[in-house]
């Protein structure tokens, strides 16, 4: 062990160590929680021994685990889960029943007990919802059909979460060395039923209010917040429904607040630092002499997450009426295990339901799964391509689900100009254009944004601008412009160019008319013309050129609402 002069100084280590593991896990473009976990490891007894400070450090874990849960349970709004599709219900739910029971079956095979097999089988289930949404949010999908699929099942994930924890809490009851207290099972049921009933009475009386009162000072709310989270916490843990069903509880207490989404906002920093701590807890007490044991059954169960979660995802969503191509970015967000699936583990340890080999077991399988399948998101379009021809099995005839066929156009009605990207800049070039006569298409793979398209009386197709198949099915012909307003975001690992990629495809179809790209910067603009593009927009250049004109006496041009579209007319020069 490395000797330290007190507490203070180990934890200004491990925060060092954080602080340089994290950037190394940033350069890698790698989660946090990637980081986190090999900070514990290195942290730990088998590699520099530095974690001496053990009821600190585990005080500052358990907290973390209660702040987990409360904004666990501050997202899960009624509303929010009344909104969730049959899609994501089925998904989720069977995604989560595939993984079970082929999970509790490999761990039999690979010669766990009953118990460990069944623990190890549920910890797999969980999928990482911050890891997901952070890609998709980087990669600008999160509004996609796919996107928002994901996030649907991901909250399924979440409810099972919070059943399964509250299930092992019931198991726990009266075990030795548990570590939580309470007597018998009726007991814990009265001081459950109780909780409950203080937390409706809060909602129903306190909670708006309160909070309300509470956001005059935004620093208070927040402290307001970390209490009732310990609170409910100890609450629970004396009850024996453990801290991280009082954690959960507190969070349900704030989750109809109009000031939800600021409390998670705020305390999601102070998360992620706590949970720092889990995860060195965690590290010093893994042997990582004896994980060379479980290599064998890592690799398999890691094989099974990464291959076996997504197909069932895709397989499920194929026999629903949904394309391939949405089956499959959707299924690679549940190609990982989370935070929870530890959390999890370590709640069957300190139950004496399973022992530290489980634990470092799904170690092993986290650190792999989360690190692949960061990857495989930020490809997950080049790899759609590679594995195309592999997923035709998946996706019913007709997709009736999802809108796959665009609409046929006469010759004379067919879209003089196409635009790719229905967000602001988009949609009000193709008013404008509409307004002046000319017939346009819009194109999104956000359905709200086709919705609200198709509400102004403009024709609408759903799809995605990288999609060879939706691109040769595009009415291309009679087509004069091909227009992209795609923003280009360039995020993690690879760097995929939609307008390249868009004017490749349109180019390959067979289309002869020309291409406008939007571009935010002179040095893409060259490279875009370069590259082939006939006219690169740069909006923020293009609108501070015309507030100039017209500061300097140049009329304006009317900003009126448009009534009507026009359906005929020519294209400007």
């Amino acid at each position: 062990m490395i000797p330290l002069a007190s507490s203070f100084a180990e934890i200004a280590l491990l925060l060092v160590m954080a602080s340089a593991v994290g950037m190394v896990g940033l350069w890698l473009r790698q989660p946090l929680i990637v980081s986190f976990i090999a900070v514990g490891l290195l942290a730990g007894p088998s590699v520099l021994d530095v974690v001496a400070s053990g009821d600190q450090i585990e005080l500052l874990s358990q907290l973390g685990i209660a702040l987990l849960l409360f904004l666990v349970g501050i997202k899960l709004d009624v509303k929010l889960i009344r909104s969730l599709g049959w899609v994501s219900i089925t998904t989720g739910l069977g995604q989560v029943g595939f993984t079970s029971i082929f999970g509790y079956l490999i761990g039999l095979a690979l010669g766990l007990g009953h118990v460990t097999s069944l623990y190890v089988a549920v910890a797999l289930t969980f999928s990482s919802t911050i890891i997901v949404v952070k890609l998709l949010s980087d990669k600008r999908e999160i509004d996609s059909l796919h996107g928002q699929i994901a996030l649907g099942f991901l909250i399924v994930q979440d409810l099972v979460v919070v059943l399964s924890m509250i299930v092992l809490s019931a198991i726990g009851i009266g075990a030795a060395g548990g570590g939580h207290g309470g007597g018998s099972a009726l007991t814990v049921l009265g001081w459950g039923l109780a909780l409950v009933a203080v937390v409706v009475i809060f909602v129903r009386y306190l909670a708006d209010p309160l909070t309300e009162r509470l956001a005059r000072a935004p620093e208070l709310l927040v402290i307001f917040a970390i209490a009732l989270a310990a609170l409910f916490a100890a609450v629970g843990d004396a009850a024996g429904l453990g801290k991280e069903v009082g954690g959960l509880l507190a969070g349900v207490a704030l989750a109809s607040t109009p000031y939800r989404e600021t409390i998670a906002a705020r305390l999601a920093p102070l998360r992620d630092f706590l949970l720092l701590f889990f995860f060195i807890a965690l590290g010093a007490v893994l042997d990582l002499s004896l994980l060379g044991a479980h290599l064998a059954g890592a690799a398999i169960f890691s094989l099974f997450v990464l291959v076996g979660n997504p197909l069932i995802v895709l397989a499920i969503m194929g026999a629903m009426g949904y394309r391939k191509r949405t089956g499959f970015l959707a299924g690679l967000t549940v190609a990982q295990i989370s935070e929870f699936s530890l959390i999890f583990i370590a709640m069957g340890v300190s139950l004496g339901h399973v022992g530290q080999d489980a634990l470092g077991l799904v170690t092993l399988v986290g650190l792999v799964t989360i690190a692949a399948s960061t990857y495989m998101i930020t490809y997950s379009h080049p790899l759609y391509r590679l594995f195309e021809p592999l997923l035709t099995v998946f996706e019913r005839k007709g997709t009736p689900r999802e809108p796959h066929e665009p609409a046929a156009h006469p010759k004379d009605q067919s879209p003089q100009v196409i635009i790719f990207g229905l967000g602001r800049f988009g949609a009000a070039v193709g008013l404008r254009l509409a307004r002046r006569g000319v017939r346009v298409l819009g194109v999104d793979f956000n359905p709200q944004a086709v919705r609200r398209w198709r509400e102004l009386g403009l024709e609408a197709e759903f799809g995605d601008a990288t999609d060879p198949e939706f691109i040769i099915e595009l009415p291309l012909a009679q087509a004069q412009w091909v227009v992209s307003t795609v923003p280009v975001h360039p995020t993690g690992v690879t760097h995929e160019d939609a307008r390249r990629t868009l004017m490749q495809l349109a180019r390959g179809a067979g289309f002869t008319g020309r291409v406008a790209l939007t571009s935010h910067s002179s040095a893409d603009t060259h490279a875009l013309l370069r590259a082939g593009a006939d006219l690169v927009l740069e909006p923020f250049q293009d609108a501070a050129d015309r507030a100039v004109e017209i500061l300097c006496g140049a009329p304006p041009e009317a900003r009126t609402p448009i009534p009507e579209i026009a359906t005929e007319g020519r294209l400007a020069p």
